[in-house]
């Protein structure tokens, strides 16, 4: 049997639950953690999934990392990206671009399919590769690169990295080059590392 103090209490006591319940209902949020430079390799993969859609054939003609001012690039990992991918049975060429931020231009947050052009076999000495010879990130490249360089960086400490991925007649695997300067046209420096098994391969002056 229930008491008429019991009675009395219970509707109290539900009182007190119902505003206990939104306090437990509701959690914290959490800030959202500002964006954060990548991998070659994290950027191409999302690149390449939506290469497919545009070719099924698609092959990989560059990959080349992009310095951004809002977002310091670090350690081989970059705030955005852009890969060349072509399509051997169309004949075409199509860019595509990587960023974590919305910047300036042409370049958008996430993947951003860009111009389509006629594409005749290679462009220069580059030529095309299948994505799966890619199996060493930039992270990796970039610390291969760092310790055959530590001479050349001591003497220039504030020159800019950049990345580029190619296959030409030079090497026989698909390879990274970490070129210290803004541009490869203005670059005196340049560390080649094999795309596919790691090993350094040259020093380009």
């Amino acid at each position: 049997m229930i008491s008429r103090r019991s009675l009395l209490l219970t509707p109290a006591l539900f009182a007190a639950a119902c505003t206990e319940a939104p306090k437990q209902a509701e959690k914290k949020k959490e800030p959202e953690k500002p964006p954060e430079p990548v991998t070659g390799r994290f950027a191409f993969h999302r690149m390449f999934a939506a290469a497919r859609s545009w070719a099924p054939d698609v092959q990989v003609l560059q990959l080349a990392g992009i310095r951004l001012q809002e977002i310091k690039e670090q350690n081989g990992k970059y705030p955005a990206w852009q890969a060349m991918f072509v399509s051997p049975s169309r004949g075409r060429l199509k860019t595509y671009t990587y960023s974590v931020i919305e910047a300036g231009g042409n370049l958008h947050k996430d993947v951003f399919a860009g111009n389509e052009e006629s594409f005749s076999g290679s462009r220069g000495q580059a030529k095309p590769f299948l994505m799966q010879a890619l199996k060493v990130d930039t992270d990796a490249a970039y610390e291969t690169a760092v310790k055959k360089s530590a001479e050349y960086i001591k003497k220039n400490p504030d020159m800019p990295i950049n990345f580029l991925l190619e296959s030409t007649p030079r090497f026989p695997n698909v390879y990274w080059r970490v070129i210290w300067g803004d541009s490869v046209g203005t670059s005196n420096y340049s560390i080649f590392v094999d795309a596919s098994t790691g090993e350094y391969l040259a020093t380009g002056r």
